[in-house]
């Protein structure tokens, strides 16, 4: 599973959404360009799984418009899915920001694993790019030295937000 499919059950449980609606709700509140070709295959495989249910709904001298419904085995889906971050995803912005952007639906200690799981993800990155500039700066890369440079301080900085997270997980409800 992806974020993409994270957003879209997201949106879907405000309510029944036909598949353009749901397109541009996802679209308007994150930013991400959802495409059909990856909107309506989720949508199969959710409907499959049984976590959204498909109506025809009728249209006065135009075809029928699909409208997707949330059902309780998605909301199960969509909590499930955010507490569980993989470690291969955790590395992945958008796989993170996702799960953040929705730690309403899950626990403070489902929080916890989901922060400490990008904590380590970051913190291993972060080693890579301390190699890295070592190496760049021993073949004399000035680029590459200042790329790397720029890499570690993003990473440091995310390293102390997620510590500031940790500790909002852990005092809020």
């Amino acid at each position: 599973m992806s974020y993409i499919e994270i957003l879209i059950l997201r949106r879907l449980s405000g309510g029944p959404a036909h598949g353009y609606e749901l397109r541009k709700r996802v679209e308007e509140t994150t930013g991400v360009t959802l495409h059909n070709n990856s909107l309506y295959p989720a949508l199969k495989r959710f409907e499959e799984a049984g976590a959204v249910t498909k109506a025809a709904q009728s249209q006065p001298g135009r075809p029928s418009r699909l409208t997707y419904t949330l059902t309780d085995t998605g909301r199960d889906l969509l909590h499930d899915m955010i507490a569980d971050f993989p470690a291969d995803q955790a590395a992945e912005d958008g796989e993170f920001v996702a799960r953040l952007g929705q730690f309403s639906l899950i626990t403070p200690s489902e929080r916890a694993v989901v922060l400490a799981v990008r904590t380590a993800a970051v913190r291993s990155r972060l080693s890579h790019y301390r190699t890295m500039r070592v190496l760049a700066a021993e073949h004399g890369e000035h680029w590459g030295v200042m790329v790397t440079d720029e890499l570690i301080r993003r990473d440091e900085r995310e390293l102390q937000w997620l510590a500031e997270l940790e500790q909002q997980a852990r005092n809020q409800p």
